[in-house]
């Protein structure tokens, strides 16, 4: 420990561990944003539940995924777009089975 400087771990935690999680964090939000409404809308294509969920929640939670997915393609974030265009696919072919079933 002869050469311990408390100054350059926070410099380095400042540099390197703050953006990671920043991207990291964002990263989970869109994954929940989805996560969302999967739950629903696998329990009525199984015929687990007969219930819809609400209109004002998916279209607020596809609003958030859209502004989010905008934010994504203006910063360059390759990760978020294709995270949040594979969602948007996923989702729809699931209300596509779920309406034509």
């Amino acid at each position: 420990m002869k050469n311990f400087d408390i100054e350059k771990i926070v410099v380095w935690m400042q540099e390197w561990v703050a953006p990671v999680s920043a991207k990291t964090l964002g990263w989970l939000a869109v994954l929940l944003l989805h996560a969302a409404t999967l739950p629903t809308l696998l329990a009525i294509l199984t015929g687990l539940s007969d219930r819809m969920p609400g209109v004002d929640m998916v279209l607020l939670t596809w609003a958030g995924l859209v502004a989010m997915f905008a934010q994504a393609c203006v910063q360059r974030n390759f990760l978020n777009i294709v995270t949040i265009a594979l969602g948007f696919i996923i989702q729809a072919s699931l209300m596509v089975l779920i309406f034509f079933k």
